[in-house]
């Protein structure tokens, strides 16, 4: 049911690919937000302490911390930065259906107040913990009680995973994907999906929020022995990644790949320790943001919301603004007739354990200051010719605690030249090993997961 629901773009599909567009659009037409800068002093029910930090008075959601880092992998080895620190595991659940031999995913037209086109398509179920105990003394999420009940035999995925580990200390959702058979009533801003008409969305900038992403990159659609394996519809490229997902021929094992991961790992110190934010050096704390002295990276600010359609329709909170932005890509090279993908193991300070397998090129657009050439593989990308690049679009981030961040996804086919030896910290990996490593936590980081959930099979 899976590979036929890529497969189905119209024909099949409960709803066309046209209707679930305008959807998107009447939403937005018809759904009052407004997001306004505030000051933090401004900020209801949130306290900048002593310290320079930003914390909630319920003791709950997020907070805002300084940290001080050091390590010895990489080129920058110290440095210290505001983060967010939200150690509850939230939802991101997605349900499906079986309709008429075609699996359908329900999904939410959902706005975020740092999302830039305001409706973005979203999981079934998208909330923290301090959500769905109504911490914000709103209405319960719809459709908690579906996961929350959830029977083991209804699971089709199920996985803690991480997120902006440059951004977020340590934070993990749990990615879950259940199979019901009953009736579901469908609320207002929900809408029926196959898989193929999520990742066509995907195709377009800032249609498919970051949660729905990382979800979506848990489908294996090259799972054996699905009742349909009708090939026709994909294009050469996607016959080619249903290979490399089907496939154990790599030109490295598993255990090769675990033990170059390990030694990595093994070699790798990483020490993350509180810092109040009003003694870090390279920041400035002021009454409208948090900002590095030289203008990079990020800014923290306060914002004032209002958005019509959600369990609570105002609120005040911190969020964070990118001042620079990120390339993200994947580059693929054919090796022995299986596409493989060049991947690095990357060091992002709120990891969970250090490294996580990441794009071959994840950095700011500019290096962030760091020297020309510093970033293997980045002029790669850059001069990529038009016919080798199979995916570019701008992606939204985590709408609920950023804002406006949007970065460049992209996948670049390597022509026959691209070396196959690669600097350390660096491996090829086919797809069947990205989704083995993706069944398991920490392992494939989230800039990673949204390229896999991206991938073109049509």
């Amino acid at each position: 049911m899976l590979l036929r629901s890529l497969c189905t773009l119209n024909d099949g599909a409960k709803n066309s690919l046209e209707e679930i567009q305008d959807l998107m659009e009447r939403r937005n037409r018809e759904t009052a937000v407004k997001i306004e800068p505030v000051p933090f002093s401004r900020l209801d029910n949130w306290i900048m302490d002593g310290d320079g930090n930003l914390k909630h008075s319920s003791g709950k959601f997020f907070s805002v911390e300084g940290i001080e880092v050091e390590t010895n992998y990489g080129a920058l080895h110290h440095w210290t930065q505001p983060i967010i620190k939200q150690p509850e595991i939230g939802y991101l659940g997605i349900i499906a259906k079986n309709f008429n031999g075609v699996l359908h995913f329900l999904m939410q037209m959902k706005i975020e107040p740092g999302n830039i086109n305001h409706v973005q398509v979203s999981p079934t179920l998208q909330a923290t913990k301090s959500n769905f105990r109504q911490v914000h003394r709103g209405r319960k999420p719809f459709y908690l009680n579906y996961f929350e009940n959830a029977d083991p035999g209804e699971i089709i995925v199920d996985q803690l995973q991480s997120e902006h580990g440059s951004r977020f200390l340590r934070k993990r959702n749990r990615n879950i994907v259940i199979m019901v058979d009953g009736d579901v009533e469908v609320y207002e801003d929900f809408c029926w999906m196959t898989a193929g008409q999520i990742k066509s969305l995907m195709r377009h900038d800032n249609k498919v929020n970051m949660p729905a992403r990382s979800v979506f990159s848990l489908l294996n659609f090259g799972r054996p022995a699905q009742p349909f394996d009708d090939t026709r519809a994909l294009s050469g490229f996607g016959k080619a990644l249903l290979l490399s997902a089907r496939t154990n021929h790599s030109v490295y094992s598993m255990d090769n790949i675990l033990s170059w991961l390990t030694g990595l790992k093994a070699r790798c110190d990483l020490a993350v320790r509180p810092c109040p934010v009003n003694k870090m050096p390279e920041w400035r704390v002021t009454e409208n943001e948090i900002v590095h002295k030289d203008y990079k990276f990020f800014k923290i600010l306060g914002i004032n919301v209002s958005i019509a359609n959600r369990e609570v329709t105002s609120w005040r909170q911190p969020v964070i603004k990118p001042v620079q932005n990120y390339v993200c890509a994947f580059i693929i090279k054919e090796i022995h007739g299986v596409p493989h993908f060049l991947v690095q193991a990357k060091l992002e300070c709120g990891n969970y354990d250090a490294l996580e397998l990441a794009p071959a090129v994840q950095c700011l657009v500019d290096s962030g200051g760091l020297p020309d050439g510093h970033v293997p593989f980045l002029d790669y990308v850059r001069a990529a010719r038009t016919d080798r690049i199979l995916y570019d679009t701008l992606q939204s981030e985590e709408g609920g605690r950023f804002y406006h961040d949007q970065n460049r996804y992209m996948l670049i086919m390597a022509d026959e030249n691209f070396p196959l030896e690669l600097p350390e910290g660096y491996t090829w990996i086919s797809l069947n090993q990205v989704y083995t490593f993706l069944r398991f936590n920490n392992f494939v980081n989230v800039q990673a997961r949204s390229l896999v959930a991206a991938l073109p099979y049509l």
